[in-house]
């Protein structure tokens, strides 16, 4: 099966990519990506952490279909008969799937089985949205795919580490035993535009606390370090991953390998927002892991793919994201008080 054909060209008439968790952040920016591959893109989300919002856009571009729905309990008619899979949905932000830890676990290990079952019935290729959290708090720097990770099974951040690496051996299982053509993808740190506003992730957090002057809240001495890859680069790393005949065998990174020290990344922001914000400490959370960065040589070498956009530029264009929501939503904090909301009761129930 192939995703394309190596030029960028649209696919034959009658296929479809079905993308699990297509109204979140990162699967939003992957269906309008999509839509331009396939002629079907099946949009799939509970709204759990993704927005209708985020794919409003898309429901009137031809071939895009949205189906509200858990991953886990997706039917064969609502999946269609897609040649690709790609699977986002799992919380990933800290306050979101510490709120609903179980589900979180769950959504991790049965909606990945549920896809692999799909992607084996309907000989389709997936891609699983792994994560660097895999790695824990890493021994080895920068961490390469071959590093098995030091993670803590017992803590606020297990359900997701855990559960996210219990999807790799689904993915492994259905790969050796059963003949599926699954890729891995680990990401590390994402940012952009529709990103939720503050749901943990320390780019729109700053963010937001810059735009409006607040203090901004750097957990321990701020020395900790992470490598931010703009969204843009991220799904082209995704979609390179998936094209072509090269067979991946295991995990790949996929991240910006440019390290940056958090209470720098803060510095950025007040700089670039012209921001009267201070910088205020606050206590490490449990298990936050002091260094984060990718080695991204199996990218490089087998998909030929590594990041393009930099680090300010990446910046600019996220806070005038942020910049324009603020305007245009006078009840911006109400609104999100109901999204958190309506996100814990969704994640509750939905088991």
């Amino acid at each position: 099966m192939h995703y394309s054909n190596g030029n960028g060209a649209a696919q034959r008439a009658g296929t479809t990519a079905l993308v699990a968790g297509g109204a979140g952040f990162l699967g939003s920016h992957l269906c309008e990506r999509l839509l331009a591959d396939f002629e079907t893109v099946v949009c799939v989300d509970n709204y759990a952490t993704g927005s209708p919002e985020n794919v409003a856009h898309l429901n009137a571009r031809q071939g895009f279909r949205l189906v509200k729905c858990s991953v886990a309990k997706l039917s064969d008619q609502h999946a269609g008969e897609p040649q690709a899979i790609f699977n986002l949905a799992c919380p990933a932000s800290p306050i979101q799937y510490q709120r609903t830890p179980l589900s979180t676990l769950l959504t991790s290990v049965n909606g990945t089985n549920r896809l692999l079952q799909i992607a084996r019935a309907k000989h389709a290729r997936l891609m699983q949205a792994s994560t660097s959290e895999v790695y824990g708090n890493p021994a080895v720097h920068p961490q390469t795919e071959d590093y098995w990770g030091f993670v803590n099974p017992y803590g606020p951040r297990s359900c997701y580490d855990e559960g996210k690496r219990a999807a790799e051996t689904l993915c492994y299982i259905y790969g050796q035993y059963y003949g599926v053509d699954v890729r891995v993808g680990r990401i590390f740190n994402t940012y952009g535009p529709r990103m939720r506003e503050n749901d943990g992730r320390v780019v729109s957090n700053f963010i937001v606390q810059a735009l409006r002057n607040e203090s901004i809240r750097i957990y321990g001495d701020g020395r900790q370090t992470r490598s931010f890859c703009y969204v843009d680069d991220l799904i082209d790393g995704f979609l390179a991953l998936m094209r072509g005949d090269v067979k991946v065998h295991g995990p790949i990174n996929l991240g910006n390998p440019v390290e940056v020290e958090v209470a720098e990344l803060a510095r950025r922001i007040i700089e670039l927002t012209g921001s009267r914000s201070r910088l205020v400490s606050r206590p490490l959370p449990v298990d936050d892991p002091p260094r984060r960065r990718p080695d991204i040589g199996r990218a490089r070498d087998l998909l030929g793919w590594q990041p393009r956009i930099g680090l300010e530029t990446g910046l600019q264009r996220t806070i005038e994201y942020f910049e324009s929501r603020l305007r245009s939503d006078d009840n911006f904090m109400a609104k999100h008080a109901r999204e958190q909301r309506a996100a814990v009761l969704a994640g509750a129930g939905d088991l």
